[in-house]
């Protein structure tokens, strides 16, 4: 590693809910830290994955979808949009081109937000797997009206065409700066959040309505041990004492399913062993709580 040609620095994703911003940043980094499903508001932090290379290093966030907020937790997820737009040296907006009404663009949460941003904008159009040639088009002719993009970019997040050439474009824009994390690191998230990220995955898998977006997981106890299972404790926050009757479910089979689920993909994630107890607490509207979403991580 040369220190004169090292390039360094920060890629912000942007895009509202369900455009595939998590797929993407799984997808860059070929492992999934990012939770996927196929529910809105899914990602509610800014998830920090890092891409590494002999002549570079790409810190790539992942951000909450895009929205109107309506709870105080929605506003602490539009912050953290706004603050990855600060920290960004280069900012990519991602849209589902299957979801995309030409015309509301006008109208796009998405362009308001980069309002006055003068860094290096790419517009990524995501799913051309299922988009016609003509459509694609469209999109760029009608977005480029709204905002004077660097770069235009058709790709498939969850198949990764066109993925690679991004990350060639991006290069030449990010500083000359040396690596900000050891280069054999992929995020600066610990293993507490990604554990709690996994349980809250299979909620929103599970669960149906409301119950995923009420709840939050807060991890209690997080024990490693030589030559056993690690202990992990963990607390599902909910709403409503109704909630916390369908989370359990008949006999309990609810919330056993979304533990076992949980544990498999944990063991995956860590590479070992775990022991994992689920607990299911009612905090009322922790959502419009600053106190709660202070504990929780979210503030």
């Amino acid at each position: 590693m040369e220190p004169t040609t090292f390039r360094a620095g920060y890629v912000a994703i942007l895009g509202k809910p369900n455009a595939g911003k998590s797929t993407l940043l799984n997808t860059l980094l070929q492992q999934k830290i990012s939770i996927v499903t196929p529910k809105p508001q899914t990602t509610r932090h800014k998830i920090l994955g890092i891409v590494n290379s002999s002549d570079y290093q790409i810190l790539f966030l992942d951000t909450p979808g895009l929205l109107q907020p309506k709870y105080k937790l929605h506003e602490a997820m539009m912050s953290a949009a706004y603050s990855a737009i600060n920290d960004a040296d280069v900012v990519l907006l991602l849209i589902d081109g299957t979801d995309c009404n030409l015309e509301e663009i006008d109208e796009d949460i998405s362009l308001k937000i980069l309002e006055g941003c003068k860094k290096p904008v790419f517009l990524l159009i995501n799913k051309i797997d299922v988009l016609q040639k003509g459509k694609i088009l469209q999109l760029i002719s009608k977005f480029s009206e709204k905002f004077s993009f660097t770069e235009y970019f058709p790709l498939s997040a969850l198949k990764g065409e066109n993925v690679l050439q991004i990350v060639a474009t991006i290069v030449p824009l990010l500083p000359v700066h040396p690596p900000y994390y050891e280069t054999e690191q992929m995020s600066d998230m610990s293993e507490r959040f990604f554990v709690s990220e996994i349980i809250r995955e299979k909620i929103f898998e599970l669960c149906r309505q409301e119950i995923p977006y009420s709840t939050t997981v807060d991890i209690i106890e997080f024990k490693e041990q030589e030559g056993k299972p690690d202990i992990i404790n963990a607390e599902i926050i909910l709403e409503r004492d109704s909630q916390k009757r369908i989370v359990i479910g008949k006999k309990g089979i609810m919330l056993r399913t979304i533990g076992i689920n949980a544990r498999q993909d944990i063991e995956k994630f860590l590479g070992r062993y775990v022991y994992l107890e689920l607990y299911v607490k009612v905090r009322e509207d922790w959502r419009e709580s600053d106190n709660f979403l202070k504990q929780f991580g979210y503030k």
